[in-house]
């Protein structure tokens, strides 16, 4: 399912048009980026398949082998950086919401041919929802599925949580602890879970461990973008 950076950008500026770079304004053609900043997308590296964090040889990393997550698995498109964080901060904190159809293009050619039962979004919280006017995980998730795939379990953030990137690593999962509930049953279903950035993936973990107390047999995550080591 692995698939050269370039191939994915390819695919997904045939079928999202922009005249202009989403990042410097220079002229794209039918392209969402010019070909300077195109050229200047991440390459993934080997990751663990379990959380996406760099491995080699894409074996099981020794944080998953000693300490395993919630969740089973996870998919990411890119690393975390430029140009990247650039498109995440143009689509959270700006409503770009092309971004979000050009993130889940990407998205579902990096998860095609997966198996899931249903897909959800990462909620947010009512307040942050209120203030933002959008959940950029669902606006993601939709434009990587059909509708008819998303998981219509009551999957809600019951407490809203101090932003993750402001706490060191080891404060994340205590912050998140308790923050989901799920008020319908997902027994025996494989969910994937849409999100944008996975960091230290304690935010993912918790709401992992919410879907399996519903019953969910199987988590996994497609995000679009995993960081490194050095900035967790």
């Amino acid at each position: 399912m692995t698939m050269h950076i370039s191939k994915i950008w390819r695919a997904v500026t045939r079928s999202v048009l922009a005249p202009e770079c989403l990042l410097c304004g220079a002229a794209a053609g039918d392209a969402m980026l010019c070909e300077a900043c195109a050229a200047a997308l991440p390459q993934p590296p080997p990751a663990c398949p379990v959380c996406a964090a760099p491995s080699p040889g894409a074996a099981v990393c020794g944080a998953c082998l000693s300490r395993p997550p919630s969740f089973d698995a996870t998919f990411a498109v890119w690393p975390y950086g430029f140009p990247i964080d650039r498109l995440v901060q143009s689509l959270k904190y700006r409503g770009n919401l092309p971004v979000a159809r050009m993130f889940g293009a990407a998205l579902a050619l990096r998860v095609a041919g997966r198996t899931v039962d249903v897909v959800a979004p990462m909620p947010l919280a009512r307040e942050r929802l209120t203030a933002r006017g959008f959940n950029q995980a669902m606006e993601i998730a939709r434009a990587t599925v059909a509708r008819s795939a998303l998981v219509n379990a009551k999957i809600e953030r019951v407490r809203d949580t101090a932003s993750q990137t402001d706490l060191p690593y080891v404060e994340r999962a205590r912050n998140v602890r308790g923050a989901f509930a799920c008020g319908g049953t997902l027994r025996g279903l494989r969910v994937a879970v849409v999100d944008d950035v996975m960091t230290s993936g304690a935010t993912l973990d918790e709401l992992a461990e919410t879907l399996k107390r519903a019953g969910a047999a199987w988590v996994e995550n497609w995000v679009i973008a995993r960081t490194l080591p050095r900035d967790v």
